[in-house]
């Protein structure tokens, strides 16, 4: 079963949705021979049971199957999802809010897909069999309230560690992160002094191995330096406005973890159009300390320019080479920082960013660059392939 014969056998407007969407090369029908057989599986599947796909059962079994997707075949837009966004389409754009978000997993799906550019040339094409769907995330349910509620209660019996657990940066030793039985606070007092005086490198009665979280956490001391923020390029594969604030947008960044994209909060909704954000590039700030934002928990930070009048004078996405790809490390030249490894995780209290904020700007070629303020050095912010621009904006902050 190859996939020219599969497609063949959709009903038409489906089937010229999906010939229109991949005639062009734009569109890929897998990268890897894996994942071309998978999608000729879900193609043959949802003409085959394209029906049962949008009634209620099956909405329902499809909304649980596309919960950790963000699209049906591996981490990129397939033909696959042209042929299951052609053959929802019919239903979807029949419903009303309480109906279509009843399906919370299909809807962001679907709204994602059809505002993919691909997907919406071939069904411009094919208008008005495929107009686009007008989805209202207004009123969508506030599951996220729902679901940190306990958490904040087990926060405040040990906020600490608890904090650092669901953050998943935890590096205490499970003996540190609970004290034994019958342990009282002068015990736990010595332990906190004996590893306050250990060497760098050295726990009490630990090795190398040990160490190492030791020796990177007492990286921060001394002057902040713009090396110690974890910048890399991320990649937008899903966005939506926040249910509970209406300057907020919820995106979920690729930044190349094995763990999948992060689901990170930006106030961008006044300032740059969801249009252009969809499916953007760009340099994401990844060792802040995840921040709860109206009820969703952001574990990054979108980097932007902003105008020298203020905002509204524009911001923009700072934006890496052409040819980068979700997790390339980004940078700042100079022999003390191009080699230097960031934090694991920024310190709020002592105030990094903040700090090295100020000397984040545009220059005149719109690079960006920090600008040491003692000795106005210029260091470019790059990856690998070059330097990191905003698209118009000249002596811009960044932040």
């Amino acid at each position: 079963m190859d996939f020219q014969s599969t497609v063949g056998k959709l009903s038409s407007p489906l089937k010229d949705l999906v010939l229109s969407a991949t005639q062009n090369g734009t569109l890929h029908v897998g990268k890897q021979e894996k994942d071309q057989g998978e999608v000729i599986e879900w193609i043959a599947k949802i003409g085959a049971e394209q029906n049962a796909l949008v009634n209620e059962t099956g909405l329902k079994t499809l909304d649980t199957q596309l919960v950790p997707r963000t699209y049906l075949v591996n981490n990129y837009l397939t033909a696959a999802d042209v042929a299951l966004y052609g053959a929802l389409h019919p239903t979807l754009s029949k419903l009303q809010p309480p109906q279509y978000l009843a399906h919370p997993a299909v809807t962001r799906y679907f709204d994602h897909i059809q505002a993919a550019a691909p997907v919406r040339a071939a069904a411009d094409a094919l208008a008005p069999a495929f107009a686009r769907v007008p989805l209202d995330f207004a009123d969508a349910p506030r599951a996220e309230r729902k679901v940190e509620a306990p958490k904040k209660k087990e926060k405040a019996k040990a906020p600490d560690s608890e904090a650092q657990q669901e953050a998943g940066t935890s590096k205490a030793p499970p003996a540190e992160a609970a004290a034994a039985p019958g342990e009282g606070k002068a015990q736990k007092k010595e332990k906190k002094e004996k590893k306050k005086d250990a060497a760098p490198g050295d726990e009490a009665g630990g090795g190398k191995k040990k160490g190492a979280p030791a020796k990177a956490a007492a990286a921060d001391d001394g002057e902040p330096v713009p090396s110690m923020i974890d910048l890399r390029v991320g990649h937008i594969v899903d966005i939506m406005k926040h249910p509970d604030a209406d300057g907020l947008y919820v995106e979920q960044i690729d930044i190349g973890e094995e763990t999948g994209p992060r689901t990170v909060v930006s106030g961008l909704v006044n300032y740059i159009p969801i249009e252009q954000m969809r499916d953007k590039y760009l340099v994401a700030v990844c060792n802040l300390k995840p921040a709860n934002m109206r009820g969703v928990k952001s574990f990054a930070m979108v980097l932007c320019a902003t105008s020298k009048e203020g905002k509204d004078g524009g911001i923009e996405l700072i934006q890496p080479p052409a040819n980068a790809k979700p997790g390339d490390r980004v940078y700042f030249e100079g022999a003390e920082f191009a080699d230097a490894t960031p934090l694991a995780q920024l310190n709020p209290k002592k105030k990094i960013f903040e700090t090295i904020q100020p000397g984040f700007i545009t220059l005149d070629s719109k690079e960006a660059a920090w600008v040491n303020p003692t000795t106005k050095s210029v260091h470019k912010i790059r990856t690998q392939d070059g330097v990191c621009v905003a698209p118009t904006l000249v002596g811009a902050s960044l932040s």
